[in-house]
């Protein structure tokens, strides 16, 4: 494994071994913030690369003008310090342009995920009172309406280019905000969680002196904007004059067609959340690849990486209210077989603090809450001041005044190495494919259903992938169906807080004291699973061995011929993994897209044969009979 590029371990995260970037150094000595730091580099590097999206590419020459043209007319329309503006963009070139625009008029964005339903961006929009609103003239007419400035950087991109492009940006200080972040809430709504410059600013110069970042790397920028992650994703880079490459959305989320791509745009250092990391680890990798260090986070890491890999893999944790990490180890290939990958050390001005119920700490393997201190802790979650003093608290292990700490709810414990063990969750809120959610948010919208009289979502764990099982009980003369439990759902909930699998219960266990006993709610099965089609025997060699196929992928022991492998819990990443198993099988090649246009097993075994049918009638020139699929030996 290639681990020249970070300190040795037993010095995480310590100093760098060469020297930082200035605009980098800038940054670490508190002289000026990422809007600053990153003009700072533009100045050296006018000509080089800043973001490149395929055929597009700015030159930081380009992203300077343009986001000090973007940042004077935001300014114009009264964006200044602590002013939250909203961001709707595609993953672009113009985004990264229009998030720095916004920290350079001295505001704080605020980002919003198209995919999400529009109640929930509605949401969003008026808890943050956002007086702008930035985005472009794809995204405009898909966001609701409201009392907010638009400002379509396309529509309006004339008056924009009459500002003047010289170097800009509104004074302020390392305890205003840069951006807020809405994540999942325990009360039914999201919650918005500020972040100050202070701490992007500790991030970024930890990140770059961590992972020695310079001006020759490339690093991949995948993360929705809406995802904390993406912010590690592109400031670090561009404060060290590296460019941020932007995959096409084709290959995000396949395993194998993004390797191809990180290699073919020889990308240096690149986030993946856990899911998708562990899928990329099991891949086979060129021996020379220019990518020197994959990070990872989000999700509880359960594998090892091989020591074949060419590259280092960096296992990181962080919750949104600490700005994106707060501990970062590297993992060692083969590590042990009875525990977990750690999740490393504190990272730069950090404490993490593992504490009982009375907080105070815990001696080292003791399990406890992992509570957070430091220079990247959030200044709080957005008006909600009765939550925010809930979780961050005075800390009783500061001499200064006014030191708070934040309480994960997070279960862990120091190992005699120093570093720290995850151990999971207090509460019951869980992570689905790197989003941080509250079951009980999805509660609140189940049981807003007239057809539901209530219900109760927990995670499980099946075949290495963690999903989400909701239990309903219906109202009275009430028959419900998965499909439309879905619908829903999707009114105003995101896709990955809506459950793979609905389970009819009569009532839900409860504990002596009247609490719903999650431990007692029975596992899916055939027998309890809310179908939405009459059962149909699979029929043929192809749909029977498809069955067993898509059965063991979703731990579903009978699937009939018209079950819809999404509505039975399947999604993109285990779609992969189906395709991978049809070719292994079938020895042909379903392209993904067959697979989101025919999902049920009827319609994916007739693409099956199709195809098989086409490879032997290629074998035999077009010539001669050719059997149907069914009669042929596969």
């Amino acid at each position: 494994m290639n681990s020249s590029c970070l300190q040795d371990d037993s010095r995480w995260p310590g100093s760098r071994t060469s020297a930082a970037p200035e605009a980098v150094a800038d940054v670490e000595r508190g002289q000026s913030l990422v809007p600053q730091a990153v003009t700072a580099e533009a100045a050296r590097r006018l000509q080089a690369p800043a973001v490149c999206a395929g055929a597009e590419a700015l030159t930081y020459a380009d992203l300077e003008a343009r986001s000090n043209q973007l940042g004077r007319y935001l300014a114009s329309v009264g964006v200044g310090p602590d002013l939250l503006v909203g961001l709707s963009m595609e993953r672009s070139p113009s985004m990264v342009v229009a998030a720095l625009a916004i920290l350079k008029a001295g505001g704080a964005y605020v980002p919003l995920d198209l995919t999400l339903p529009a109640e929930r961006l509605s949401f969003i929009l008026r808890d943050a009172e956002v007086g702008v609103l930035v985005t472009e003239s794809a995204s405009a007419l898909k966001l609701p309406a409201g009392d907010w400035r638009l400002v379509d950087v396309n529509g309006q991109a004339t008056e924009i280019a009459a500002f003047s492009s010289d170097a800009f940006s509104v004074e302020v200080s390392e305890q205003n905000l840069a951006y807020v972040i809405y994540t999942s809430g325990s009360t039914g709504q999201p919650k918005g969680v500020e972040i100050t410059h202070g701490g992007l600013a500790n991030l970024v110069s930890w990140h770059c002196r961590a992972f020695q970042v310079t001006s020759q790397d490339r690093a991949s920028h995948q993360a929705a904007l809406s995802f904390d992650a993406a912010v590690w994703e592109i400031w670090p880079y561009l404060v060290a004059g590296a460019c941020v490459y932007i995959p096409p959305e084709s290959c995000r989320t396949n395993p194998e067609t993004l390797r191809d791509w990180l290699v073919a745009q020889r990308i240096s250092i690149t986030f993946l959340a856990t899911p998708l990391a562990e899928r990329m680890l099991s891949l086979n990798w060129p021996a020379h690849t220019a990518l020197r260090i994959l990070l990872t986070g989000a999700d509880t890491l359960h594998h090892y990486p091989s020591p074949e890999l060419p590259f280092a893999v960096v296992n990181n944790y962080g919750p949104t209210e600490y700005t994106v990490v707060a501990s970062s180890g590297t993992v060692a290939p083969h590590g042990s077989s009875k525990q977990l990958p750690s999740i490393g050390r504190p990272i730069d001005n950090t404490q993490i603090y593992i504490v009982d119920d009375e907080m105070r700490e815990v001696p080292a393997g003791t399990p406890g809450e992992l509570c957070i201190a430091g220079a990247g802790l959030a200044r709080g979650y957005h008006n909600r001041a009765d939550l925010t003093l809930q979780k961050f608290v005075p800390n009783p292990f500061s001499s200064r005044p006014g030191d708070r700490l934040y309480r994960t709810g997070d279960w862990a414990r120091y190992l005699p190495s120093g570093e720290i063990e995850f151990l999971g969750r207090l509460d019951e809120q869980v992570k689905i494919r790197g989003f941080r959610v509250e079951p009980a948010e999805i509660v609140s919208a189940l049981d807003g259903h007239p057809d539901v009289e209530c219900s109760a979502v927990v995670a499980r764990r099946q075949g290495g992938e963690t999903s989400l099982v909701a239990y309903v009980v219906a109202a009275e003369g009430a028959a419900l169906t998965a499909t439309v439990l879905r619908a829903h759902l999707a009114e105003s909930l995101p896709d990955y807080m809506v459950p793979s699998v609905f389970v009819s219960v009569k009532a839900l266990p409860v504990t002596a004291n009247g609490k719903i006993n999650r431990g007692a709610l029975p596992g899916p099965s055939d027998a309890n699973r809310l179908r939405d089609e009459v059962f149909v025997e699979p029929s043929g060699v192809v749909q029977q061995r498809l069955a067993g196929i898509v059965g063991s992928l979703l731990h579903v022991d009978r699937i009939s011929a018209n079950d819809n492998f999404f509505l039975l819990g399947g999604h993109s990443l285990l779609g992969t993994q189906l395709l991978a198993r049809v070719y292994e099988s079938f020895g042909v090649e379903l392209p993904l897209l067959q697979l989101f246009d025919h999902p049920t097993l009827e319609e994916m075994s007739n693409e099956i044969e199709n195809l098989i049918l086409l490879k032997l009638e290629q074998a035999k020139g077009g010539e001669g009979h050719v059997a149907h699929a069914d009669k042929t030996p596969i």
